[in-house]
């Protein structure tokens, strides 16, 4: 089978996001917000997707890479009459003492050699490309209506061009500026480059004020900047990633619909980000849970997963109409996770939240609600710490007691502690020993003393790469021998020779995986820094890295037998599990940062 990789950047400025395929097209992209409709969307369905791409006469070769330390992507086409640059950005630059991040999309065309014969498609769908919309033509732009939105495209390119769709020679820059409900500021050219250089100067100073160890640096930084984008802004919330519906290998029927907020993964995402000293990142997304959990009131359970807007209601549909990433069905809007019972997010968010109480660069006294709040989790982990679940891997008809998500129990209950003692509350200290005791017992009854391993669950036998949190949480003491053997039992059972790690091999509700997930690869490599084995940690670190696109952006899945990427891409959560593993293997050496 031929190895898939996915040929596609992204560009985003925290407001919306797009995918720039290396054929220049727009393959995917959401108006006004992440989760919202596409206006392109070639990835699901090639015709009813709609296209925006700038391509020459005849056959042509593609060179795609970011300006350096940018979310500023170049395509470079190389054809039979010539050489041109398409430069696509999403502006975000500091301007009346805010962050401008409009919903525009700029894309500069650049003669690079001879006159290139091109052809511009802009052609926006709406309703998931149900309804494709109508050009009407003005003096200096096209509006496209018939959707309910107003969005126009203006460009120096005769408008007679883009409407007939005609070829013409390039022989000086040209842009093209496609706004949703804003109004041009300015003359074209001026605008478009004054944007550029704002936004270039932004990111690179973005960067400059991270703090990164120099190890693997180039690929932790284009972690942190697809990180970056994948948080919008406007309440805090961060993706898992901005598409639906790439499967998870072809004919899996797992397609998903990714473009919300996992609770269960704030505690690795917040990690990444105090990692490189980003804390206006944090304290966003810190607002973000706790909006969500004060809307919750004495509500009996989170959900696993929110809208962007902490909205709840997440119901699942089948999009029948549209032909799905290389004819795979179906394609999924919405997610049914949000049903499902996860017990471990109580545990996520008590530990997202410690460093509120425990790093003095937050101010804890200025939060009055701190002994409310904190009972109020502590109440959420006392009701749901004996249940079975559906396991951080949403099993959507399997229930378990699994020891991931009592490790989490235990986990947020040793936050709880640390709380109650900085804000010097007895009662909420007591109790969360109590149930830190209890949460330890669940996870003792998944211990195979045979096989010196834990199992994913309380009576199975079967292994899941969740477990190694055990290692990182610090649940197993990992100098032990205890800590050693477990890891030894889930490599010899999950890890695979091209360094890559399954989830689990046992059948779910779909049937056995047959794809690799990648974040667990990620969480194996820290594990092995954890237990001491740092030059195996760095081998497998260095394995991994190969199974990135032509940009350093991972995917969600990797098949073991190709290379392929599948899955959502790129996959946040692939990148906040490389930043962890570089940032933990970089301590080990003692590596310096940058600041």
């Amino acid at each position: 089978m031929e190895k898939h990789i996915y040929q596609t950047g992204l560009i985003g400025n925290c407001a919306f996001l797009a995918h720039v395929n290396k054929n220049t097209n727009i393959e995917w992209m959401c108006w006004p917000r992440f989760d919202s409709p596409f206006v392109f969307g070639g990835f699901l369905d090639k015709d009813k997707g709609g296209e925006f791409s700038i391509l020459p006469v005849g056959d042509f070769e593609s060179h795609q890479y970011y300006a350096e330390n940018t979310n500023v992507l170049r395509t470079e086409i190389t054809c039979a009459t010539g050489k041109y640059k398409v430069t696509d950005f999403a502006p975000r630059f500091f301007k009346n003492s805010r962050y401008y991040k409009p919903l525009i999309l700029i894309r500069k065309i650049e003669p690079i050699e001879g006159s290139p014969r091109i052809r511009v498609k802009c052609n926006p769908v709406c309703d998931y490309g149900k309804k494709k919309q109508d050009k009407l033509q003005g003096s200096d732009s096209i509006e496209f209506t018939g959707c309910g939105e107003k969005m126009t495209l203006t460009s120096n390119i005769p408008l007679t061009y883009l409407i007939d769709e005609e070829y013409f020679s390039l022989n000086e820059t040209k842009y093209l500026l496609l706004n949703y409900g804003t109004e041009l500021e300015g003359s074209l050219s001026s605008t478009c480059e004054e944007y550029l250089r704002e936004t270039i100067e932004y990111w690179r100073l973005w960067i400059k004020h991270s703090s990164i160890a120099s190890y693997f640096q180039p690929y932790v930084i284009r972690s942190a900047l697809v990180l970056k984008i994948h948080q919008y802004e406007d309440t805090g919330a961060i993706i898992a990633a901005s598409t639906s519906s790439l499967p998870e290998h072809p004919g899996s029927v797992r397609n998903w619909d990714y473009r919300y907020c996992w609770l269960r993964d704030t505690f690795y995402v917040l990690t990444s980000l105090n990692h490189i000293g980003h804390f206006e990142e944090m304290e966003r997304y810190f607002s973000y849970v706790t909006d969500i959990s004060v809307s919750q009131g004495d509500s009996f359970r989170y959900q696993p997963l929110y809208g962007i807007t902490g909205k709840k209601d997440l119901v699942e549909t089948i999009m029948e109409h549209l032909d799905g990433y290389m004819g795979n069905k179906p394609v999924r809007i919405g997610n049914q996770a949000s049903e499902h019972i996860q017990n471990d997010i109580y545990g996520q968010v008590l530990i997202s939240l410690l460093p509120l109480y425990t790093d003095h660069r937050f101010v804890f006294s200025e939060r009055k609600d701190s002994d409310k709040w904190i009972a109020s989790l502590l109440s959420k982990i006392e009701r749901t710490i004996d249940e079975k679940d559906a396991g951080i891997w949403e099993f959507r008809n399997i229930a378990h007691i699994h020891c991931y998500s009592n490790l989490f129990q235990w986990a947020g209950c040793n936050a709880a502690e640390k709380i109650a003692i900085t804000i010097g509350n007895d009662e909420l200290l007591a109790k969360a020993q109590s149930l830190k005791a209890r949460a330890a017992k669940h996870i003792e009854d998944c211990y195979d003393p045979e096989r010196k391993v834990y199992t994913h669950a309380v009576g199975s036998p079967h292994l899941d790469a969740s477990t190694l949190q055990l290692i990182m949480m610090n649940y197993i003491d990992p100098a032990s021998q205890k800590a050693k053997d477990h890891l030894i039992a889930l490599e010899n059972e999950l890890k695979t020779e091209g360094g890559l790690f399954y989830r689990y091999i046992h059948s779910d509700d779909f049937g056995k995986p047959k794809t690799t997930f990648l974040i667990c690869a990620f969480w194996y490599v820290e594990a092995l820094a954890c237990v001491g084995r740092l030059e195996d940690a760095m081998r497998e670190f260095e394995k991994l890295l190969k199974y990135c696109n032509h940009l350093l952006l991972f995917s969600e899945d990797v098949d073991e037998k190709t290379g392929s990427q599948w899955g959502n891409f790129p996959q946040a959560y692939s990148h906040v599990g490389l930043m962890n593993a570089a940032y933990r293997i970089a301590i080990k050496l003692d590596r310096p940062t940058f600041l």
